[in-house]
């Protein structure tokens, strides 16, 4: 995609203006039952009571979103602007993207999986991402009416019945993936995995596909090739890894040894997570840090990439 050619410098520079002030955003990342684990990574409740708000959305494999309260719009890396809707499908993106909301703003969703993703979609996900679609226009009948239904009692539900009525929709709507292409993503889960920067080649030694499928097909399902891949989930786990409290002076090098230097290191971050290593940490970005401490890095599982045990592998 064009996109992907971006410069750099231009991408950081999107990233640079100041977000909504920490406290006045109210998440809440809520589990997602066993039966929807291959589907969905999360669910999450956002409230903000601010007239204008402005967060950054990581680089991420896509959720749905329904816009309880609140409209805005997000820009995407090739500068392009789409604006939100009241059932959002938030299409796999391979950058960190701003996005801007006139408040109040209440939004419950998902997020979700690789898995998730092509089972509720049909859809590559390197040929669909960086879009922000109307949910009802593409996902399967009995998920988008479980939306339409959701958003027309606003106020009347729990979050807990909220996820129950999305979830038994998820579970109704998701198409089983070809058994070798669901092995395929496992093994691409566990190929990142083993490092911060696994090597091409050894996910070429893992699959059973050609180089030039394992290319096509690592695109179809995660947004991206290979390369890129890595590239996306070391910087994503370098930013989880460097805001931890009480990191290591030790911790901080083994970090840093995965990368050129420490621009380098920079600029991969910004382009990924949407703010520099000194900033991850800071309370200023309540959604950018607790969409970033997701348990697709703390855990494993075939739809994870979670961080390796051996910094320095």
């Amino acid at each position: 995609m064009g996109s992907r050619k971006r410069p750099l410098a231009k991408a950081a520079k999107d990233h640079g203006e100041k977000l909504t002030r920490a406290g006045l955003v109210r998440m809440e990342l809520l589990g997602a039952p066993p039966a929807l684990a291959p589907y969905v990574t999360t669910f999450f409740r956002l409230r903000c009571d601010e007239a204008h708000i402005r967060d950054v959305q990581p680089s991420s494999i896509g959720l749905i979103a329904l816009m309880l309260r609140g409209e805005g719009h997000i820009r995407f890396l090739d500068g392009r602007v789409e604006p939100s809707r009241r059932y959002t499908l938030l299409t796999p993106t391979d950058a960190a993207a701003t996005f801007e909301v006139q408040g109040p703003w209440d939004v419950f969703g998902a997020m979700l999986s690789p898995v998730g993703w092509a089972s509720l979609t049909g859809l590559s996900a390197g040929a669909h991402g960086n879009r922000l679609h109307d949910g009802a226009d593409l996902l399967p009948a009995p998920l988008a009416e479980a939306g339409r239904s959701l958003l027309e009692s606003v106020g009347d539900l729990s979050d807990a019945q909220m996820i129950e009525r999305l979830g038994d929709a998820i579970l109704a709507s998701a198409r089983p993936l070809p058994a070798g292409h669901a092995a395929f993503i496992k093994q691409v889960a566990d190929w990142l995995a083993q490092s911060l920067s696994p090597e091409i080649e050894d996910l070429f030694a893992r699959v059973a596909f050609s180089q030039r499928q394992t290319q096509r097909l690592t695109d179809h399902y995660f947004g991206l090739p290979p390369k890129r891949l890595a590239r996306k989930y070391r910087a994503l786990r370098a930013a989880v890894i460097l805001s931890r409290p009480g990191i290591t002076a030790d911790e901080i090098a083994s970090v840093q040894d995965h990368f050129y230097d420490q621009p380098h290191m920079i600029r991969e971050i910004r382009l990924f997570a949407g703010r520099t290593p000194a900033r991850i940490g800071d309370p200023d970005k309540p959604y950018l840090n607790a969409f970033l401490d997701l348990r697709d890095f703390r855990e494993g599982g075939p739809r994870m990439a979670p961080i390796p045990d051996d910094l320095r592998a």
